[in-house]
């Protein structure tokens, strides 16, 4: 049998997790559950960006059209990117764990942290040259 490529085993066990208790030996629960508090860490930054998007949206009415929309739709993005990545993250840490290998290395919260920050500039911006509609 010829070997899987990594994403589409990830892509297998993203759409079947039970898969992932079959491979290689349990680890110890206390590192299971604190692969699980990162991973609902990271649904509860999703939520808040997406409620910043949202709020951007609906409490800003006096923003130009064009900076509200830009501003909400970055968060809202960053939101959704968030709670997809922390599946595929929680996925890749159990495997690892349970494989006996080293955790993955991502660049993903550095992106976010870069990204987040962009839009607080440019909201920072707004704010101090009245960019109001």
């Amino acid at each position: 049998m010829p070997a899987e490529r990594p994403r589409e085993t990830v892509r297998r066990l993203l759409l079947s997790p039970a898969r992932v208790a079959r491979e290689g030996t349990t680890p110890d629960y206390r590192f299971s559950l604190a692969n699980e508090r990162t991973f609902l860490a990271w649904l509860r930054t999703s939520l808040a960006l997406v409620g910043g998007g949202f709020a951007v949206d609906q409490f800003l009415p006096d923003l130009r059209w064009g900076w509200r929309v830009g501003l909400a739709l970055a968060l809202l993005g960053c939101g959704v990117l968030c709670a997809l990545r922390a599946v595929v993250h929680w996925l890749r840490c159990e495997r690892a764990m349970r494989r006996g290998e080293d955790l993955p290395v991502t660049r993903f919260p550095v992106l976010l942290g870069l990204v987040i920050a962009a839009v607080a500039v440019v909201m920072v911006v707004v704010v101090l040259f009245g960019l109001a509609g």
